[in-house]
């Protein structure tokens, strides 16, 4: 949903990649520092505790900062024609690695549970909704990976690509700082949405499938 704004912002960062070049950022090594930026996002995540949830906002920035990056390594590498299958390659596995680092730090640490008294959100069931939004984001990669390696293009195809997902993650830990629950129904809602944007896929991939097939 997020990919034309995020055309559009990527348009404004222009000065940004050429401060990034000029001090000898390639591509490679910014995907590597915003892996490093969401790895410092889990740690906070899995440190925050309600009496220093301080944390939570230091995770968002540290969050948010891993997307700048993200969108940054691209901006770089098509500015200044150093683009490469491998550089594709190491970006997403990386992106991959580092969702999944925010996914445990919030799941171990338990903030994925609005309710500890409520038996349908207590912590087995906080840790259900954690595993089914971290297994909904890497299927959510795993399906554009899929469709595109057999010529069906997935951008903008469902409701919870990356950047929405980050986007709908650091606004309710933001929201955590003043109401606590806030995080677990936010799991909980990037749970349902990337797995919807999952089967969105599928059912895309299949019609597309089928037209080629019918030409």
């Amino acid at each position: 949903m997020l990919t034309k704004l995020k055309k559009k912002v990527q348009q404004t960062l222009t000065s940004q990649a050429n401060a990034a070049h000029k001090i000898g950022l390639t591509p490679n090594r910014i995907s590597l520092i915003g892996f490093i930026l969401a790895l410092a996002s889990a740690g906070s995540y899995v440190t925050a505790t309600a009496q220093s949830p301080w944390l939570l906002i230091l995770a968002v920035v540290f969050l948010l900062a891993s997307g700048f990056c993200d969108t940054l390594d691209g901006i770089v590498a098509r500015t200044f024609q150093q683009t490469t299958v491998f550089g594709g390659f190491f970006d997403s596995v990386l992106d991959r690695y580092a969702d999944a680092a925010v996914y445990a730090a919030i799941i171990i640490a338990g903030l994925c549970n609005p309710s500890w008294d409520s038996p349908f959100w207590g912590p087995v069931w906080g840790a259900v909704w954690g595993l089914a939004a971290l297994s909904g984001s890497m299927m959510v990669s795993y399906t554009r990976a899929r469709a595109e390696a057999v010529g069906i293009k997935m951008e903008s195809v469902g409701l919870a690509e990356r950047a929405e997902r980050m986007l709908i993650l650091a606004v309710v830990s933001i929201i955590v700082f003043f109401w606590l629950p806030a995080l677990g129904y936010g799991i909980a809602l990037l749970a349902v949405l990337s797995n919807f944007t999952v089967i969105q896929r599928a059912l895309h991939v299949y019609r597309e499938l089928k037209k080629k097939t019918a030409e």
